[in-house]
């Protein structure tokens, strides 16, 4: 049996046998779990979350598996507990029966999160340890129920409340700087005098959602140009070289790239709130502002041609134009959501489809996703409401009438 077949089979026996060990006169990480949720006062609570994260740090990837499972096997509900204090209640609804049930209903390792949060600076450290979880949630299904606790709390710990709006300029800090270009997704940035094309002119915006207890970090940004009219093409919107006609007024602000930047909290909503707060932002500065639209990324059109979009006539009446319109409306999962990843997000934050355009996107990336195929997805203040809840309710995409024509005229093989 190999050494890591040994540790699994040890992971699940016996407690003792668990593999996190340091020197025979210190505790293992074991006894400061245990320790740390029998702890009620907090200066030796926050010692011991403090030890038991630097642990962490140290660990080897057979011991974040070992410290994972522990947390899925011993800090587990306990479901006839649950029961019988369920049964408690109902037959006398007492605020101490109901307090019963509800710390029997609650995970102890969601109250083991909560106490190594109370470490300075240990938000981030749990992000980064649930980004280490999401990796053997793919290889070991069963810790997708400590997964869902993260999520559970991250959800509180980053709501729209706490969350703080910051714009993004050349002006700000190197550190901050250096993070949108490690976590742009979209388009690569591939110099400081790339960063400062997208950030210093006049006609450009960037701003970014952080976290008080995360200030170095941003959650999720925006890149945001000025232009005049609905651009068609993201290789002339990110040229540097172009200047500002200023015979003409600026009133399409065009959100070109979205990049979630912590992997640690996928599953937590921000785009949303961000992208309203801007238009907010960005009416209250630019009074001529009068369209909000996006020049987005059809990332998986170029998958989807490959498989159904082979059951497409291939004549003249089928160009991209018709297919891509088909497709942001007809590729749908099983579900009844888009298939597009980016479409989904647009459409689920009150967005409707309003253009598609060819050769809009012409590097090797937009030729591989999209054959160079990119789509606008506009933001209507007055209807983003009830095209969120038509859409979430009802799955309706809502689309132009120009959309709706394209998709008609793509002609399916019989």
């Amino acid at each position: 049996m190999s050494k890591f077949v040994d540790i699994l089979s040890a992971v699940f026996e016996k407690p003792q046998n668990w593999i996190w060990t340091k020197e025979k006169n210190e505790q293992s990480v074991y006894d400061l779990i245990n320790e740390l949720l029998g702890a009620s006062g907090e200066v030796k609570g926050v010692t011991l979350a403090r030890e038991i994260l630097n642990y962490y740090s140290s660990f080897s990837p057979e011991e974040k598996l070992s410290f994972f499972n522990y947390l899925c096997v011993e800090l587990d509900i306990v479901p006839n507990d649950i029961r019988i204090k369920l049964n408690t209640y109902e037959a006398n609804k007492t605020k101490i029966n109901y307090s019963a049930y509800m710390s029997a209903a609650e995970p102890k390792r969601q109250e083991f999160i909560r106490k190594l949060n109370q470490v300075p600076a240990a938000t981030q450290k749990l992000v980064e340890m649930r980004c280490d979880l999401l990796k053997l949630v793919k290889k070991y299904p069963k810790l997708a129920t400590v997964d869902l606790d993260f999520q559970h709390l991250f959800a509180s710990w980053f709501n729209r409340g706490f969350l703080v709006l910051q714009r993004i300029s050349w002006q700000s800090p190197a550190n901050i700087l250096e993070k949108i270009i490690q976590y742009e997704a979209v388009h690569e940035i591939k110099s400081w005098k790339d960063l400062q094309g997208r950030l210093e002119p006049d006609n450009r915006r960037c701003f970014a959602f952080f976290h008080p207890s995360m200030p170095d970090e941003p959650l999720i940004f925006v890149e945001v140009a000025l232009t005049y009219g609905i651009p068609n093409s993201i290789q002339d919107l990110l040229n540097n070289e172009q200047t500002v006609d200023e015979n003409f007024t600026l009133d399409t602000a065009v959100f070109y790239s979205i990049s979630n930047c912590q992997s640690g909290l996928a599953g937590i909503s921000f785009g949303n709130f961000l992208i309203k707060q801007v238009v907010e932002d960005l009416t209250s500065e630019f009074g001529n502002l009068k369209t909000y639209v996006t020049l987005s990324p059809i990332p998986l059109f170029q998958s989807w041609l490959e498989s159904e979009g082979a059951k497409m006539n291939k004549d003249e009446s089928n160009n991209l134009s018709n297919l891509a319109a088909f497709y942001l409306l007809n590729g749908k999962r099983d579900d009844g959501l888009p298939f597009d990843p980016v479409a989904r997000f647009h459409l689920g934050n009150g967005a409707q489809v309003h253009a598609v355009h060819e050769n809009a996107d012409i590097s090797k990336k937009g030729i591989k996703q999209s054959q160079g195929m990119m789509v606008n997805y506009l933001y209507d203040p007055s209807v983003i409401g009830i095209n969120h809840e038509k859409f979430v309710s009802e799955n309706v995409i809502p689309a132009s009438a120009e959309i709706i024509s394209l998709s008609k005229s793509a002609v399916k093989i019989d």
